[in-house]
């Protein structure tokens, strides 16, 4: 029997009152009032547990927002791309100027039935993970079948920037080998510079030091092409792809863009033009989830100095570290040199921006880490804890003409 159920029993048939009832049972005079009034207006329904959820929710997303989430899910499905609880919230904050949580929007995909239950995966902890620290310091290349609307089958392949994801290079191919993959490559370096490394698997169109030719000391195209720049390469285990995991995941994006593309490519030209969009779409206006602050690659890429590859002297080289940092609400960072703190002035206006410091020395670049803004340079004057902007404190007062 309910606590409840006892306590209007004893008032209604044993005769004690509200108080004695309270007293008898270790509860509040006004909560049995309450049940009792509860009682006669109900009858035994007073007698269920009433449910504790609040009658109304202020923080509950409104039906135009719920309606924008499921829209924007389905425009970036249709088109083929990512469109995640986390892929949303971005657009919702950079195109809508509305924010909202990626739990929330999950918990609302999920309630619309638009959550497909995923197998259950390995845990990322099981995985020992690497990533580039700088731009063009590792280079990751892979080729993948695609079918043409005819059924012919043709190759893409891809040179992918390890440190931003940007896409340096996709080409399609009737089948790719050795001399397509130098010639790619040469146009890459043309365009963005050498890389410091290159990471590949072990296909015979990279590497053919399993082969008897590579047991004797024999090179192929591309393994000469990378000693005379004096480009580290690097191929991963046999039989192990995981090694090559940013680009065989980039290369699963870009299949899925494409499979949604209407109508599908019936020629090599075709598909180029496809990719070649793809390119501009993924490096410039998708944010990528593995990024700092969900950043576009090709931000990414331009904002952060470039590796070289280590032939002599690395002067060339000169920035020794690179800071993530977020200014505060005063307009300023911190930075530690030489043991001494320094707090370095920006703007007021920029406060919560997540930064990225580059420090070489005494010289420091600051930039907006999402945009790619240069924000500020300057060298530390190591005498002082603050350094000025330089700009002058409050509203400029405007000068008086000199009398005529």
């Amino acid at each position: 029997m309910s606590k409840a159920r006892l306590i209007i029993t004893t008032i209604t048939v044993q005769g004690l009152t509200q108080a004695q009832a309270a007293r008898t049972y270790g509860v509040s005079k006004g909560w049995v009032s309450k049940l009792m009034a509860r009682w006669r207006l109900e009858g035994d329904a007073a007698f269920e547990p009433r449910s504790r959820a609040p009658h109304a929710h202020p923080t509950a997303l409104g039906p135009e927002v719920v309606e924008l989430i499921i829209q924007l899910r389905h425009q970036l499905t249709i088109r083929g791309l990512d469109a995640g609880a986390h892929t949303l919230a971005w657009h919702l904050q950079h195109h809508h100027r509305i924010t909202v949580s990626p739990t929330t929007i999950w918990r609302t995909l999920h309630r619309a039935g638009l959550i497909t239950p995923e197998p259950k995966k390995r845990p990322k902890s099981s995985s020992i993970r690497f990533e580039a620290s700088l731009p063009n310091e590792c280079w990751q290349s892979d080729f993948t079948h695609f079918p043409l609307a005819d059924g012919r089958d043709v190759q893409i392949l891809t040179w992918l920037d390890d440190c931003t994801r940007f896409a340096l290079s996709l080409t399609a191919h009737t089948a790719v080998t050795t001399p397509i993959v130098v010639a790619t490559f040469r146009a890459a370096c043309d365009e963005h510079g050498d890389p410091a490394s290159t990471l590949t698997d072990n296909g015979m169109v990279f590497t053919v030091k399993h082969s008897g030719f590579g047991r004797r000391g024999g090179r192929n195209a591309f393994e000469a092409e990378l000693r005379s720049r004096s480009i580290v390469q690097k191929n991963g285990s046999p039989s192990h792809p995981q090694t090559q995991g940013k680009v065989e995941r980039f290369q699963q994006t870009m299949k899925n863009w494409l499979r949604a593309q209407t109508p599908q490519p019936v020629t090599i030209e075709h598909l180029q033009q496809l990719l070649d969009e793809f390119a501009v779409d993924y490096n410039h206006h998708r944010p990528h989830r593995s990024l700092p602050h969900r950043a576009t690659p090709a931000a990414r890429y331009t904002a952060l100095p470039k590796a070289a590859p280590q032939a002599g002297s690395r002067d060339h080289d000169a920035h020794t570290r690179v800071r993530h940092d977020k200014v505060d609400k005063t307009g300023c960072i911190t930075l530690r040199i030489a043991s001494k703190l320094h707090h370095i002035g920006i703007s007021r206006t920029h406060a919560g921006t997540h930064v990225l410091v580059l420090v070489n020395d005494l010289e420091v670049t600051i930039i907006n880490a999402a945009t790619g803004e240069l924000l500020r340079e300057l060298t530390i004057d190591t005498s002082r804890d603050y350094q000025p902007t330089g700009r002058p404190k409050g509203p400029q007062k405007r000068r008086k003409p000199p009398n005529q």
